[in-house]
């Protein structure tokens, strides 16, 4: 059987708390998910389902917790508030674009971190705040 290109494709997701649909376009604009109030000139997503589980659950809002499939409409790049500044090397697959990413899909069925561990990521990202250091490279 011949090998394809599209059995060797990455899959890339975005968590959010945003209900969108397969079609639909994430821009650039809006709040980031873990900076009080900051618009960001980049959409941000991972090639690990961990990292945008982090994403989904660490999400400002009411609205349910979801991650989606996600597929870059332009140039992306490495995300330096992971690869800079915790990750050399980007072993957790973290990207950012200017560009849109276009919906593909939803992934409906993922287990969150425990309670634990979400609240010490919480208190860990609120740490790096008043320390001043959980400044967004935008």
């Amino acid at each position: 059987m011949p090998a394809s290109a599209s059995m060797f494709a990455q899959s890339f997701f975005h968590g959010t708390r945003a209900d969108l649909s397969p079609g639909d376009h994430i821009v650039v604009g809006y709040q980031s998910n873990f900076a009080d109030g900051e618009r960001l000139s980049w959409v941000y997503f991972a090639g690990t389902l961990d990292a945008a589980i982090w994403g989904a659950e660490l999400a400002v809002g009411d609205g349910a917790e979801r991650i989606y499939v996600v597929e870059p409409t332009g140039p992306v790049m490495d995300d330096p508030n992971l690869t800079d500044k915790k990750f050399p090397g980007n072993p957790t697959l973290s990207y950012r674009s200017r560009d849109p990413l276009r919906v593909i899909g939803e992934v409906t069925k993922w287990q969150g971190h425990s309670a634990e561990r979400l609240q010490q990521m919480r208190d860990g990202l609120a740490r790096l705040k008043a320390e001043g250091s959980g400044e967004i490279i935008d």
